[in-house]
């Protein structure tokens, strides 16, 4: 989720604009929907004024190819906010267009490119960013999946100066946030996003205002992620049924999870929702079979056996199909249950 970060050591925010203007000229670098209630929430705080929106470029979408906009770059659209779209930012011409805005302040979320330290040490009033976990837990570019996968019972929003050394920056502000056991990624980013515009309305101010001192992140409980790949999707049965549950909820929608081999005739079976059992006296690590009593949603729930436990199969989705309920599946692939 992190843009990236270079080299910038405020540890609070100043008291007044050194250029003296009565707005605090404000450029947001976002891209995801994460970062959409974000911009929002800027708008509505007093005293800033944006000057300009960084997103990703519009990409080809769907068999059409049709060039689709990031969700932030949409929002801004909509609201007939400036826009910039540079494939990479770190060039010159970009790097001159924002120098030429004279910005006061920079806000980074879910952008998904490193910033140079030219355009980092530009805005005198910071550049700040809103990470989705408990910093120093879960750094990098995919919290959000890190926190489900490791089964994480509570996170937070952090807001942060940037510093050189990604997502490392000392620590402006902090909101908790509850980790539901049924949370899947886009719901956790959600209520994510929700609590970064709680954050950053209460604190941006106080930063603003010279009266949010920063403090470094412990140099204890660091971790790290990196950004998802489509092979992450595979669904390892060598290892327990909790964790393929989690994966399950973590990679949505994209990389996705997903059975492929033997048990499936080779073709990809996309598993949308699931949930854990007890192994039982016969079960086969890696094979599918049906289970039945009170764990099971039908008589005929298929499951797959795996290291410790059954992952009971309740949504799934042929690759290119349309998704439905795992028995059906099962009804018309009979000879996958062995």
């Amino acid at each position: 989720m992190s843009g990236g970060e270079g080299a910038r050591g405020s540890t609070a925010g100043p008291a007044s604009s050194p250029r003296g203007r009565s707005s605090v000229r404000t450029v947001f670098f976002g891209s995801g929907s994460f970062g959409v209630p974000i911009l929002d929430a800027l708008l509505a705080i007093p005293g800033l004024r944006i000057g300009a929106v960084v997103s990703a470029p519009d990409r080809p979408v769907g068999r059409k190819a049709i060039a689709t906009p990031t969700p932030v770059a949409a929002r801004a659209r909509e609201l007939g906010l400036p826009l910039l779209q540079p494939a990479r930012v770190r060039g010159a011409d970009s790097v001159a267009a924002l120098q030429a805005l004279a910005p006061d302040l920079a806000i980074l979320a879910d952008y998904g490119q490193l910033i140079p330290r030219v355009l980092l040490d530009l805005p005198p009033r910071g550049f700040l960013n809103l990470h989705p976990s408990a910093l120093p837990r879960h750094r990098g570019a995919a919290p959000i999946a890190a926190t489900i996968l490791a089964g994480d019972k509570d996170s937070a929003v952090t807001l942060i100066v940037v510093t050189e050394k990604m997502d490392a920056g000392p620590v402006v502000a902090v909101e908790r946030l509850e980790v539901r056991p049924d949370d899947t990624a886009p719901v956790l980013e959600e209520r994510a996003a929700a609590t970064a515009t709680r954050l950053l309305t209460r604190a941006l101010p106080e930063w603003l205002a010279g009266r949010a001192p920063a403090r470094p992140q412990p140099d204890q409980g660091v971790t790290l992620t990196r950004p998802l790949r489509r092979e992450d999707g595979l669904l390892d049965p060598n290892r327990p049924a909790v964790e393929l549950e989690r994966q399950i909820r973590a990679y949505q929608p994209w990389p996705g999870s997903y059975i492929q081999g033997e048990n499936t005739g080779g073709e990809r079976l996309i598993v949308r929702k699931a949930h854990v059992a007890p192994s039982q006296p016969g079960d086969r690590v890696g094979g599918f079979s049906s289970a039945s009593g009170p764990s099971a949603t039908s008589s005929e729930a298929p499951f797959l056996g795996t290291a410790n436990g059954r992952l009971v199969l309740e949504r799934v989705q042929r690759a290119g199909g349309r998704e439905m309920g795992a028995e059906e599946y099962l009804r018309g692939h009979p000879d996958l249950v062995r």
